[in-house]
């Protein structure tokens, strides 16, 4: 392929010659972490599945976004005789991860749709004479004939399954092809020894992995879902565009996603992020494959900042100075969600992850599960039980949008861990919220509803109720006589959003329910009786609401100011530049030549010579010879002028 180094060839003969691999193992493998990959230490399970998977025993790996997964499987790639296949579900992924391996002096490789028949014969090629320790491949692509017959004449020593709750039909991104991984495998002359990893998965998404793949006797390790740098805020904004507008204003120097429910959304944002002299580039499915690509690698490269785009944009994204994650609308269940906002921070940094809700995105949300595209090999039965588990699921998303406490903790607690009652590093946790008497605006709404309910048997959904509620002149409300009823602008005094919050208060709370369907309506519940006739009082907690402009005693807590906000004379700014030159020059993103983390690290430990570079995290040697003569003199050149001024 394009950019191989050949020379790198002769870690397989190193490898070849460990010797006996119980006196030689654990040393060894500390030596490869940081030869490659540039770090001392192991994180939070890595050495376990490693050491597992050196043994021969299948694993299953379910470690946060920014955990260090890829690590399990590539470094036994390293130690091991034959080749690692890594089986990932997008080409994206592939590129990146072969791109970042072959910086650092492994030899990698990808075969996917991306390949044109002679670049994809050439990969064969090559393998067939050892030249990749790892082989990055679509699931789609082990049930063709040509690539089967390749892995049976070849040695596949390791089987990694990235993304490995596709396989599962309860997970948020079902793939059918990844059930036809355990068949691959039986077709192989040796079972290899297999690993599966994910970021999210719930316990019957684990079961599932277990179950579906045929995994043998495998360890089990789940390192924990929490991500300490992330900082989780929901807000419900008057209006969400202009909210957005003052948050990347915010953000001018950072890099960040924008995540919406339609496509429709994805366009005029970006349009109007754009007309506002934002560098956005956008992603969907409805675009072609071409500009898909384009756009993509305009937001990994850095030429633009902030890309808005549908859940189609993200799984396996390798950028690792995500900064925030924006979602404009709420996702359909919290697994997506933790998936998505977890693009963030994946450098260690600090970072932000804000949700904008408002009662709009939960009927958006039901009618894309109710729309969605289902596996047809279900039974109408099955098929029924996954649509009130999204439904259900669904539930939980909208718990997380409006409880008031720490979101943190009910993130934690849905995956089934531990936590505290409160991190301090959410929004929640460092809001503020009254407690306020809102029985009168209550039983107003419940008695427009009541009357509602008289007048129009078929009933009313909550726009128009709100609508009617606040005194609008629009037509379909004076179509409908509702400007005759009684109750007809009872709440011109109280905005139409804090109407909606109401609303959707009280029918989280049981007084009012809202019916299935393609156009759910209002209904009045019989525990709407207490306060319609025997004055319940009805008790609703308010957020304080602060700007951020204002909120400054809290910015350093929730991330908002991290080294990226550094001065444009600071070092770490000299060394971004620098960085991002190398990039263009090698046609890389920025951040598989360093880290923002391990540019902190050089801003702050300020190495003098190799070998004081060699101990910054992150720095490899591959890496050190490569780049570290450029930035030891940028780091000299800086402390010089600091030093004459």
């Amino acid at each position: 392929m394009k950019g191989m180094k050949t020379e790198n060839i002769s870690v397989e003969t190193k490898v070849k010659n460990i010797g006996n691999p119980s006196q030689n193992t654990h040393n060894y493998k500390y030596i490869l972490l940081k030869q490659y990959f540039g770090h001392r230490s192991f994180r939070n399970g890595q050495e376990e599945l490693i050491d597992a998977l050196l043994s021969g025993r299948d694993v299953l790996g379910i470690m946060p976004t920014g955990a260090g997964k890829s690590v399990c499987y590539q470094l036994p790639a390293m130690m091991i005789n034959g080749i690692t296949l890594v089986i990932s579900p997008l080409i994206s992924l592939m590129k990146d991860q072969v791109s970042a391996l072959t910086q650092v002096g492994i030899p990698a490789a990808y075969i996917n749709s991306s390949l044109s028949a002679t670049q994809y014969q050439e990969v064969i090629r090559r393998a067939e004479r050892n030249t990749y320790k790892i082989i990055y491949v679509a699931p789609e692509r082990l049930t063709t004939a040509s690539f089967l017959h390749f892995s049976q004449k070849v040695n596949i020593s390791l089987i990694a399954v990235d993304e490995a709750h596709c396989v599962s039909q309860w997970g948020q991104d079902f793939r059918p092809d990844y059930l036809k991984i355990p068949e691959f495998i039986n077709k192989l002359p040796r079972r290899p020894t297999v690993g599966a990893f994910t970021a999210t998965a719930t316990v019957q998404v684990k079961s599932d992995i277990v179950k579906l793949l045929l995994l043998q006797t495998p360890l089990c390790i789940t390192t924990g879902f929490d991500r300490s740098n992330l900082y989780f805020e929901v807000v419900n904004p008057k209006s969400k565009s202009a909210f957005l507008l003052q948050y990347l204003e915010q953000r001018s120097k950072q890099s960040g996603i924008i995540y919406c429910s339609t496509r429709k959304s994805v366009e005029s944002i970006c349009e109007n992020l754009c007309s506002h002299g934002i560098l956005a580039t956008r992603y969907h499915a409805g675009l072609t494959l071409e500009e898909r690509k384009k756009n993509q690698e305009d937001f990994i490269h850095d030429r633009m900042r902030v890309m808005v785009a549908t859940n189609a944009f993200g799984m396996g994204i390798d950028k690792s100075n995500v900064s925030f994650v924006v979602h404009y609308n709420m996702p359909k269940n919290l697994e997506s969600y933790y998936q998505e906002a977890g693009r963030a921070g994946r450098d260690g940094e600090p970072a932000h992850c804000v949700l904008m809700f408002s009662g709009g995105d939960v009927q958006t949300a039901k009618f894309l599960i109710r729309n969605a595209e289902g596996n047809e090999e279900l039974s109408a039965a099955e098929r029924e039980l996954i649509l009130r588990q999204d439904m259900e699921r669904l539930s939980r998303m909208i718990g997380y949008c409006k409880t008031n406490g720490c979101l943190r903790a009910y993130i934690l607690e849905y995956f089934g861990e531990s936590h505290s009652d409160k991190c301090y590093k959410c929004g929640n946790c460092n809001g503020q919220f009254v407690q306020v008497d809102i029985t009168i605006p209550a039983q107003k709404i419940l008695s427009a509803v009541a009357r509602v309910e008289r007048k129009y048997q078929y009933g009313l959904g909550i726009t128009l109720i709100v609508r009617m509620l606040n005194g609008s002149k629009e037509q379909r409300v004076i179509q409908l006589g509702l400007d005759r009823l009684p109750t007809y602008g009872i709440m011109r005094d109280i905005g139409r959003l804090q109407i909606r919050e109401y609303i959707d208060f009280m029918i989280d709370e049981g007084y009012l329910e809202l019916t299935d369907g393609e156009y759910p309506v209002v209904r009045l519940t019989p525990a709407a009786n207490d306060i319609l006739f025997n004055s319940k009082p009805v008790l609703f907690y308010k957020r304080i609401r602060q700007s951020d402009t204002r909120n400054k005693r809290n910015k350093k807590s929730i991330g908002i100011e991290n080294n990226e906000a550094a001065t444009d004379g600071s070092l770490f700014t000299i060394l971004k530049e620098l960085r991002t030159k190398i990039a263009q020059k090698e046609n890389v993103p920025a951040y598989i030549v360093f880290s923002n983390a391990t540019l902190v690290d050089m801003a702050t430990k300020k190495p003098r010579n190799i070998s004081e570079f060699l101990q910054i995290s992150g720095v490899g040697e591959v890496k050190a010879k490569r780049y570290g003569q450029l930035f030891l003199s940028a780091i000299e050149n800086r402390m010089l002028e600091v030093k004459e001024t």
